[in-house]
């Protein structure tokens, strides 16, 4: 077996593909987002208020650098961060006015170029495959 043929090269190789097709649809859109800053943002459209190690695990990110996701947001204007009346340590975060606009404008894009992500592949192949990944995540305890 070669390692072009192993799952690890094949998924770094399809996370490229991913990446790219997520960031060139997104420019030619006129927006300036990462696949990380989008999963936030639509944790945070999901369930507002949320305090940044909560955003890194819904999201499955790194504590340690979700900081720094949350602060290119803020400076984007696309979210808030306030100081949490439960935990002092802790900040919440929320969608701006204009992060809920971004929001709202980049969601459907995203939607439609996950078919480009996977393009080599029929409906029925992306649904299998699709289920597998899910398998392969979440069926292996993680």
């Amino acid at each position: 077996m070669s390692v072009a043929n192993m799952a690890g090269h094949l998924i770094r190789r399809l996370n490229q593909r991913s990446t790219h097709v997520f960031q060139a649809r997104l420019q030619q859109a006129g927006y300036d987002l990462t696949p990380v800053q989008f999963a936030a943002l639509d944790a945070l459209a999901a369930t507002p208020g949320l305090d940044q190690a909560t955003i890194a695990a819904q999201i499955a990110y790194d504590r340690a650098t979700i900081g720094g996701v949350i602060d290119r947001l803020e400076q984007k204007g696309y979210v808030s961060r306030t100081i949490s009346e439960r935990d002092r340590r802790a900040r919440e975060v929320t969608l701006t006015s204009h992060g809920r606009s971004v929001y709202d404008g980049v969601f459907p894009i995203v939607v439609t170029l996950q078919d480009d992500i996977l393009a080599g592949l029929d409906a029925p192949e992306k649904h299998t495959f699709l289920r597998l990944a899910e398998k392969a995540i979440f069926g292996a305890g993680n």
